[in-house]
């Protein structure tokens, strides 16, 4: 393209890619060396196309450096990111089109995106929109991982850190988009804090997650000195015996991956951590980041040691800036001490991790679509086989994990899995982090045993089984539950002869008096807003879905037939989980008589 960027968004490119490569013949521009005798008068760049081969997984964190210094994406600011990495401006512009919080058109340097999600929209977020309506620096937004703290908003400042602005109100909003600057956040509920026998939990809100010193003298980094003496076969087989599954929702046996990924002849292999948390309701893994981001980065080196890869990625989420911050310290931390690296703890094996932040989509949830937004394009989900383990990132084995299921990984290194798995069901071995949140006394993260019955876990939070008239389990990709589900054992078992799903950990507590219409209304729009649009059951069924709600809700009969044939094509025809699962919470809320059709 003929456009030219700005002084500054040339700097802030450069910034990131280094110093610009230049041809001689250009009159404008900074130098560029003199030609070798060898190449003539000629077109000379050193290095060329070659040199800038394989830089196309620099194309999220390029255009993220002009919204970060600019606050949105020129003509010209992405001609030059496609001249720098040698990427055709059509693909560079899908790919910045794939993404809410990368913005193609000018807007205000600051910009607040307020949460209006499942929670936020009970507890204020509906009006801070309300009173901020008609300002162009407003956006509704959906869940921001804030549901313990709600209302949330967060805040893209060009020029400055992001910020999330929690338990707030639209003076504060207006104030911040005004001066820049932010009022305190309100403290992160710990409702276990000090609680005996926590184990993912122990550390938050009792160590200092800034510093390396504290996070070792709580018995940091232990476990990696212990992995590296073991060796990576005895460690995944420790993994294995422990059986620890998969908390982001699949529940596949992590030991598994592991094993076939260090098994492949295929190098280079990769470690992804997936910290994408956009299910509505889920923050977990955000209060582990934010409270012992140390516990991640050694987990994801014992892992990436053990499955021979050399490079990790921490992939996360746009909308959680401090989450982000801190574990940038952790890992820089972790390289001044020789924790990550060259010689990692004086082991002679190479490992590192570099952070990935994401753009604002739900779908890059997705281990595939994570995989695509890294390698710099669209965030769309790709068909399996051949799965990660085989084809993952940059078409390499690949180990992904969330961040739940990681930091489990040092307690099993330093106890034994046969230790780990004696918690817990045998199928549902360990502990499990549930995120309670809506109508309770007491939000926040809490750590439970595999086997805690959802009442049990509703009282912990303050919510007595005749105060709750239901319970979203799993998030908005999850299902409704009543009363009468309240004695099920939280386990991946025990959900599945319920017909219910674990998910992500989300319990989200509807009183009496909820309105569940306007709670289906925004479970739908979501998925209707963030399908990727790639394959047409997804595309078409999450419109058709809600086109079929809406009538209901304005007084018509329940379209029982037409709503399960577009649950099931979605469920059987759909590339990945956002289509299979995008009707089970709304069906499951009819089934239940919440939407006041009586149980069909």
């Amino acid at each position: 393209m003929s456009a030219d960027p700005t002084v500054e968004e040339r700097e802030a490119v450069d910034r990131l890619l280094d110093a610009p490569l230049a041809l001689l013949e250009k009159d404008s521009g900074p130098p560029g060396p003199p030609p070798a005798p060898e190449e003539g008068a000629g077109r000379y760049a050193p290095g060329g196309y070659q040199r800038m081969a394989g830089r196309r997984h620099m194309l999220l964190p390029a255009l993220h450096a002009v919204v970060d210094n600019v606050g949105w994406i020129s003509r010209g600011a992405l001609n030059y990111i496609c001249e720098r990495l040698i990427v055709p401006p059509a693909e560079a512009y899908g790919v910045a089109g794939f993404y809410a919080l990368l913005p193609l058109t000018e807007r205000p340097r600051r910009t607040a995106h307020v949460c209006d999600d499942v929670v936020c929209r009970r507890k204020g977020g509906l009006e801070i929109l309300d009173s901020l309506r008609g300002r162009g620096d407003v956006h509704p937004s959906p869940c921001l991982g804030q549901c313990d703290r709600a209302p949330a908003v967060f805040v893209q400042r060009a020029g400055q850190t992001d910020i999330t602005l929690t338990g707030t109100d639209a003076e504060q909003t207006a104030a911040c988009l005004e001066t820049g600057e932010a009022p305190a956040d309100s403290p992160v509920p710990l409702p276990q804090r000090g609680q005996p026998g926590l184990r993912l939990l122990r550390r938050v809100g009792n160590a200092d997650p800034r510093s390396l010193a504290d996070y070792r003298r709580t018995g940091g980094y232990r476990a990696l000195r212990r992995a590296i003496a073991m060796g990576p076969e005895r460690v995944i087989e420790e993994i294995k015996a422990s059986n620890l599954r998969g908390r982001g929702g699949a529940a596949f046996p992590a030991g598994l991956k592991w094993e076939a990924v260090a098994r492949s002849p295929d190098a280079p292999r990769y470690l992804i951590c997936n910290a994408d948390e956009s299910e509505p309701g889920t923050f977990k893994d955000r209060v582990l980041m934010e409270g012992d981001p140390f516990a991640l980065a050694e987990s994801m080196t014992i892992a990436g040691l053990a499955i021979g890869a050399e490079t990790g990625y921490l992939y996360i989420r746009a909308e959680y800036p401090l989450a982000t911050q801190l574990m940038e310290r952790a890992l820089a931390g972790a390289r001044r001490a020789g924790l990550l690296g060259e010689d990692v703890a004086g082991s002679g094996r190479k490992f590192d991790i570099e952070i990935r932040r994401g753009g604002g989509a739900y779908i890059c949830g997705e281990e595939t679509a994570l995989m695509n937004s890294i390698e710099g394009k669209r965030g769309e989900p790709r068909n399996k086989p051949p799965f990660p383990t085989v084809a993952g990132l940059f078409g390499r084995p690949t180990v992904i994990n969330n961040v739940e299921t990681l930091v489990n990984v040092p307690d099993i290194v330093l106890e034994g899995g046969r230790a780990f798995a004696s918690a817990g069901t045998p199928d549902s071995a360990g502990t499990k982090l549930f995120c309670l949140a809506g109508d309770v006394e007491r939000p926040g993260v809490y750590e439970v045993e595999f086997g805690e019955t959802l009442g049990g876990l509703l009282e912990r939070a303050g919510v007595p089984e005749g105060g709750a008239a239901a319970v979203l389990l799993g998030g908005a990709a999850g299902v409704f539950a009543n009363p009468d589900c309240f004695d099920m054992p939280l386990t991946f078992e025990g959900a599945r002869a319920r017909g219910a799903t674990l998910g992500s950990g989300v319990v989200c507590v509807f009183g009496p008096g909820t309105d569940f219409g306007d709670t289906a209304r925004r479970i739908a729009r979501f998925f209707r807003d963030e399908s990727c649009g790639q394959c047409a059951p997804c595309r078409v069924g999450t419109v058709r879905q809600e086109e079929a709600l809406e009538r209901h809700l304005g007084g018509g009969e329940w379209e029982e037939e037409l709503f399960s044939d577009l649950a099931q094509v979605m469920a059987d025809a759909s590339i990945c989980g956002l289509g299979h699962t995008a009707s089970s919470a709304l069906g499951s809320a009819v089934r239940l008589g919440l939407l006041g059709a009586g149980r069909v």
